[in-house]
C-alpha cells in the first residue's frame, strides 16, 4: 500500500535528514539571493542568534504541516507518472507558496514568541516569491526521501 508523503518524510529513521536538509536547503536559498534580500537575511540572522536552536525546533514542529500541504501535490505527480518533483511544483509556484505559506501563517498566529512573531511578519510579504524561487531544490529535496 503507498504511503503519504507525511508517513514518508516524518518516518523516525528519515525526518532528523528531512530536517537537516530543510535547514540546509533555507541558508542555500538565503545565499543565493542578492541585496534585495538583505530584510530576510536579518532576520533569518537575528532568529538564529535570539534562539539558538529555535530554527531547527521550528522545522519539526512545522514539518508535519508542510508535508500534509505538499501531499495533494505529490498524489497528482505521482498518479501523473512524473519524473522531477521540483519541476512539477516550480509550474505550480502560487498554488505551492500559499499552501506552505498557510502552515507558517498558523503557527505564527499561535506563536507565544512575539519577537519571532514580529520576525515573520517583517519577512512574510516576500516569502510567496522566495518559495517560489525555491520550489525545483524543494521538491527534489522531497522526492529523495519519498
Amino acid at each position: 500500500m503507498a504511503r503519504t508523503l507525511q508517513e514518508m518524510l516524518l518516518d523516525p529513521a528519515v525526518q532528523p535528514h528531512v530536517v537537516a536538509d530543510t535547514q540546509a536547503l533555507v541558508d542555500q536559498e538565503l545565499a543565493s539571493k542578492g541585496i534585495a534580500a538583505t530584510p530576510l537575511k536579518v532576520a533569518y540572522k537575528g532568529l538564529t542568534a535570539f534562539a539558538p536552536g529555535y530554527y531547527q525546533g521550528i522545522i519539526e514542529i512545522l514539518l508535519p504541516g508542510w508535508s500534509n500541504a505538499l501531499e495533494p501535490f505529490w498524489a497528482d505527480f505521482t498518479a501523473a507518472g512524473g519524473s522531477e518533483f521540483g519541476d512539477y511544483l516550480a509550474k505550480r509556484p502560487e498554488e505551492v507558496s500559499e499552501a506552505l505559506l498557510a502552515v507558517t501563517d498558523a503557527k505564527a498566529q499561535e506563536s507565544g514568541r512575539p519577537t519571532v512573531v514580529k520576525l515573520y511578519k517583517a519577512v512574510r510579504g516576500g516569502a510567496t516569491k522566495n518559495i517560489e524561487a525555491a520550489l525545483p531544490n524543494l521538491g527534489a529535496m522531497v522526492q529523495r526521501y519519498a
